[in-house]
């Protein structure tokens, strides 16, 4: 047993299973307060607003935690980082206000970011070539089904109003308290190396020159699950179809990207990163688009977005498999956080760009917007094609 726990296998499934926890109490946390708020009577701007805290602590914290990872290693930032998010989560019963709750969710966006880019970049630090599309499936996979589970605890808000914020918590500090097993570990810096030696912005523009191509599938599945999560109910609420089955689209989007993460992930392994987000995202927007015609039939088109979900679903894992192929080992922390970063801009873009899409655009379908959006995307990748496999980008500098 002593053994196992120190094994490299041990620590890829302790770190996915923090990160199936932290996709629980995401998913959960998100409808939970917008419930909690709307029975309070709080107006469905505030609603909203609230909501993106935890995207701005998100963005307010990355600069700063890729120096602290190459100073501390991956154990202390996820152990900071989950400490933060289990103390937020407990303190939500303890005081119900919009401006206190929202900055709990600034501090929990800043402990998740701490999280995610601390185990993401072990992950692809660690998993060796042949095997990193899986790796990083599973990583994306655990993320989605604690995630997509989240929402099943919001009914306890009627048994007791504090009591899932206190079963969140919990749940997130047995998970955390595996994280003490693990021994930690540094990113690695490669001798004779420059990238090092350039400061935050300098690894950031280097990263940026050399996989710039990748942060657009994290780009897009940002833009893509906010405004899914948040226009598209009150689009489809606009076209008649019941709040019900608006909610089993949704949740048939979810169960088809969960359902192919792995197949994809490995087949990527196989015929390459870009083939397979190509497929992925013209798949996707094929997908979408069809549906804009049948919106009258909710059953078809929960067969489209199921569709749509195991074609794009994946995306953001794709993203970062292919930033690694593309990264220098030592660039792979900075690599990993503009990931990180890609998603959380689009994730602000998606509900105002889908909103204004919606209230100017009532003659077209929200759909379209989506699927003009990966196929954009899609096309962008499709003609880089000089993009090659970087196995050590900085030996050519």
């Amino acid at each position: 047993m002593a053994y196992f726990l120190k094994s490299e296998q041990a620590r890829f499934w302790i770190l996915v299973m923090i990160v199936s926890i932290s996709g629980f109490s995401q998913g959960m946390l998100l409808p939970l307060i917008a419930v909690i708020f709307e029975q309070d009577g709080v107006s469905s701007a505030l609603n909203g607003l609230s909501a993106t805290g935890l995207y701005i602590g998100t963005l307010v914290i990355a600069p700063f935690m890729e120096p602290q990872l190459r100073k501390f290693g991956f154990k202390p930032l996820i152990l900071i980082g989950g400490g933060l998010v289990i103390v937020s989560l407990l303190a939500f019963p303890l005081w119900k206000s919009v401006a206190f709750w929202f900055a709990l969710r600034v501090l929990i966006g800043i402990g998740d970011q701490a999280l995610h880019f601390s185990t993401q970049t072990w992950i692809t630090s660690t998993s060796p070539q042949q095997r990193l599309g899986r790796n990083i499936a599973i990583y994306g996979m655990s993320f989605s089904i604690g995630f997509g589970s989240g929402p099943l605890f919001v009914p306890l808000v009627n048994i007791f109003e504090p009591l899932p914020f206190i079963v969140s918590g919990i749940l997130c500090l047995i998970a955390w308290s595996f994280v003490f097993l693990l021994k930690n570990d540094f990113p690695e810096v490669t001798s004779g190396g420059t990238h090092s030696s350039k400061g935050v912005f300098g690894r950031f523009q280097a990263a940026i020159a050399i996989a710039w191509i990748a942060f657009l599938p994290p780009l897009g599945y940002g833009f893509l699950e906010a405004s899914l999560n948040a226009i598209y109910p009150v689009y489809a609420l606009r076209q008649s179809i019941d709040v019900a089955l608006v909610s089993i689209i949704l949740a048939a989007f979810s169960a088809g990207a969960i359902a192919t993460q792995l197949p994809l992930g490995v087949l990527s392994d196989r015929l390459g990163r870009k083939n397979v987000l190509i497929l992925a995202l013209i798949g996707g927007a094929a997908m979408f688009g069809t549906a804009s015609f049948f919106e009258t039939n909710a059953w078809l088109t929960v067969a489209f977005f199921t569709a749509a979900g195991m074609f794009v679903g994946s995306t953001f894992s794709l993203g970062i498999s292919f930033m690694a192929d593309l990264m220098p080992k030592e660039l792979l922390p900075t690599g990993n956080l503009l990931c990180g970063i890609a998603f959380s801009i689009g994730s602000l873009a998606g509900p105002f760009l889908g909103g204004v899409f919606v209230g100017y655009a009532e003659n077209f379908s929200f759909l379209l917007l989506i699927a003009a959006m990966l196929l954009l995307i899609g096309f962008i990748i499709a003609l880089k094609g000089n993009q090659k496999r970087q196995e050590s980008p900085v030996s050519q500098e």
